[in-house]
């Protein structure tokens, strides 16, 4: 993975990206998203963007709560020292003795990779976060801690009960913004092993925490119930950085506690209001009497001030997203579609400047801000839900466009990310501008208002031409622009957009088609012949042509968007780039074992020199990736190779508790194995997201043309998961359900007055 590099080296191209690497400000409201990268480890707004070298020493560990104090003391002021924890005598102690070299073991080293995220539980309700280990208390360590716009507003959260921590038996997500933490302990002056008192607690994203105690002793109890609470008021850049600084003093305030520093205020109040408070401690007490199968619950609510607005889309808010059902004979569908739709709506932010208009963040932790390329690659997925997301989404985009020069005219910018070792980074605002009029189009087709159509599509004409002006008299588009590689993914996102864009030209009475389809043309014969390397297996495609005219031959799953064509007018799927023959290689090498892993695509063959099982593009499985290929294979008629990759992905999501990370290790399936997390991959990711939402509808193969007033099926004729049934979702403005039968048949159940199904 590439290192983070210093804050000055500001790489400002003309192609209209930025490969600055500044502080995270992937919260930042300001549109566009400033600049970052898909890299985990890149430089950008989600990204840590400290060297090594200035990076702290490790912090040393927390001291223990002080004993607990009789109820009749009262609350110290603000920097008063607890009598029950009175500094002892200087004597008491002895400093410590300094490290020599004669010292058998060194210090250790710390580590110069990101904290660890995938073993974390991440609540999101953008712009606000909590994220917790499986133990359920916020020991102010890693990424633990509640955050708002990328600041940590608490970082410490520690229960004890009867003077103990409770024994952690459960910790799991109950939606994308809640997790629950069940732990147990004895609080019987007699009791044995058994637990008779168990302390539940529900934590959201939004800042509040529920505490429960419930007694299952036979007499009553007196439980004494300590909450510590501390916060460094630090960002997400510095806690990744391991530089967060220390934990401001507490006051007390109301019924809680209150942290003030340059970054803003932070204010904790509890219900039922504590019975003891120590300021100097952040010490908040209670003590409740526990009857028999009797509970006692107080609730914490922590609030922030100072920091920057930005608009949370919260539950109450019109969801862009039709709330879609699945069943059938596979039970893996419909948990998957239900988190994706609900992790679609934790990701959603609003522009601050048009609240009407929504997008989706790239996926938390690490990259919770606006991510234009990605944005619009889960928005076209996430069509079936219907077309409100996209409109929000070209809508937020086309506000910034690129104006100016020729070279930059049209382009939606975007940061640059990396590629892989073998090569150079890639302009994300390159794909965006490439995917954008493709998402109006295929928008237009599941039923957009022609209103929104008219407005955004002057943007899009930008777009297209933008794409014309960057190829000039050449065939192919470099990214970056000027003088990149002619990589082969951005081949086929390039065709896509000339083809689609052209039809939605022609449809709208506006000119530019002919010029359009021309180009694409031209691109597909030479790419035919020029892209593509024989070998005695059948040949390839290059996954890339370097400026000195050599060919990348590396076998790449950036390939599959060879086969991501788009759709067209009267259910028909455009062209792509690939003859037959080559189209039937393709779909055998992403069918075969150096690319299906048996848990999804990887994004380079196994057996590629550097091949990196955990190599964010040299071998990992990137789910969105593995959509892609499903979907162009099933539609290019390679059912058996699509319903391998089909079936290792929803096995892989069943190991992830059915929330898709952004990728995974793509280590190679075997008896009895589970898929390895990617420690500093992003759950929830939009992209994985709505990768869910394609998986479940690719399945029947739903094919609209909302303007023509019909819709086509082109379900799988093997239906490799049996029945399935969706409800729920929208297509031309209105409720659609398909049933797919265990012979492959189609129906319509439910569809808007007057939409017809045609053959």
């Amino acid at each position: 993975m590439h290192q983070p590099t210093p804050a000055a080296a500001d790489d400002s191209g003309t192609d209209g990206s930025s490969a600055s690497s500044g502080r995270v400000s992937g919260w930042d409201p300001t549109w566009p998203a400033a600049p970052g990268g898909d890299d985990p480890a890149a430089p950008g707004p989600n990204r840590t963007p400290t060297p090594p070298a200035q990076r702290a020493p490790t912090p040393p560990p927390l001291p223990p709560l002080p004993p607990l104090r009789p109820l009749a003391e009262r609350c110290e002021p603000p920097g008063t020292v607890p009598r029950s924890a009175t500094t002892p005598p200087a004597t008491a102690t002895r400093p410590p003795r300094p490290a020599t070299p004669a010292d058998p073991l060194p210090p250790p080293r710390r580590s110069l990779g990101l904290p660890a995220a995938h073993t974390a539980l991440i609540c999101v309700a953008l712009p606000t976060l909590a994220i917790s280990t499986d133990q359920g208390q916020l020991n102010g360590q890693g990424l633990e801690g509640f955050y708002r716009s990328g600041r940590r507003v608490l970082s410490r959260c520690q229960v004890r009960v009867a003077g103990r921590e409770p024994v952690a038996v459960q910790a799991r997500m109950t939606a994308s913004d809640r997790a629950r933490f069940v732990g147990t302990l004895s609080a019987s002056p007699l009791g044995g092993p058994d637990p008779d008192v168990t302390v539940e607690r529900v934590r959201s994203a939004d800042g509040t925490e529920r505490i429960t105690l419930r007694s299952s002793a036979p007499r009553p109890l007196r439980v004494p119930v300590e909450v510590a609470l501390g916060t460094d008021l630090a960002e997400l850049a510095a806690i990744a950085a391991g530089t967060s600084g220390p934990e401001l003093p507490a006051g007390v305030h109301e019924s809680g506690l209150r942290w003030s520093g340059a970054a803003g205020t932070v204010t904790v109040t509890a219900d039922p209001p504590p019975s003891d408070m120590l300021a100097s401690a952040g010490l908040l007490r209670w003590e409740f009497e526990l009857l028999p199968g009797a509970s006692r619950t107080l609730e914490l609510r922590t609030r922030s001030e100072g920091g920057r607005a930005l608009r949370t889309v919260t539950r109450s808010t019109n969801s862009p997203f039709a709330q879609a059902h699945a069943s059938g004979d596979e039970p893996g569908i419909q948990p998957l579609l239900r988190s994706s739709v609900e992790d679609l709506q934790a990701l959603l932010l609003r522009d601050p400047a048009h609240p009407a208009d929504v997008l989706l963040a790239a996926g938390a932790p690490w990259r919770c801000g606006p991510a234009p390329a990605e944005a619009l690659a889960a928005a076209r997925m996430a069509l079936p839900l219907g077309t409100g997301l996209a409109a929000g989404t070209l809508r937020a985009l086309a506000r910034v466009q690129l104006g100016g020069p020729a070279g930059r005219s049209g382009m939606i910018p975007g940061p640059r990310r990396g590629a892989g070792t073998r090569l150079p980074p890639e302009c994300t605002g390159t794909l965006a501008t490439l995917l954008f009029p493709a998402l109006l189009a295929e928008a237009y087709r599941w039923g957009l208002p022609e209103r929104d159509t008219t407005e955004l599509l002057p943007a899009a004409e930008r777009c297209l031409s933008w794409l014309l002006t960057a190829v000039g008299d050449r065939t192919y588009l470099s990214d970056p622009q000027p003088g990149g590689p002619v990589r082969c993914e951005t081949q086929a996102h390039a065709h896509r957009a000339a083809v689609l864009g052209a039809e939605l030209l022609e449809t709208c009475g506006r000119p530019g088609a002919a010029e359009l389809r021309q180009w694409a043309r031209e691109l597909r014969r030479a790419f035919q012949s020029e892209f593509w390397i024989g070998d005695l297996g059948g040949g390839r495609p290059a996954a890339a042509r370097m400026p000195d005219g050599t060919l990348a031959p590396h076998l790449a799953g950036t390939a599959a968007h060879l086969l991501d064509t788009g759709l067209l007018g009267g259910g028909r799927w455009a062209p792509g780039l690939l003859d037959r023959v080559q189209t039937e290689q393709l779909a055998r090498l992403l069918g075969g074992p150096a690319l299906d892993s048996g848990w999804g695509l990887r994004g380079l063959g196994a057996q590629e020199p550097g091949h990196n099982p955990f190599g964010h593009r040299d071998g990992a499985v990137r789910v969105h990736e593995t959509a892609v290929a499903i979907a162009g294979l099933a539609a290019a008629g390679y059912e058996k190779e699509a319903s391998s990759l089909l079936r290792g992905t929803l096995t892989a999501s069943a190991a992830f508790g059915h929330r898709l990370p952004e990728m995974y290790a793509g280590e190679r399936r075997t008896e009895g194995s589970a898929p390895l997390p990617h420690p500093a991959a992003c759950r929830p990711a939009a992209t994985a997201a709505s990768a869910g939402v394609l998986l479940a509808t690719t399945l029947a193969g739903i094919r609209p043309d909302a303007p023509a007033g019909t819709v086509t099926l082109r379900p799988w004729h093997t239906a490799p998961l049996g029945e399935i049934v969706l409800t729920g979702l929208r297509v031309a403005g209105a409720p659609f359900s398909v049933r797919v039968s265990r012979l492959g048949l189609a129906m319509v159940e439910e569809a808007a007055e007057g939409l017809r199904l045609a053959t």
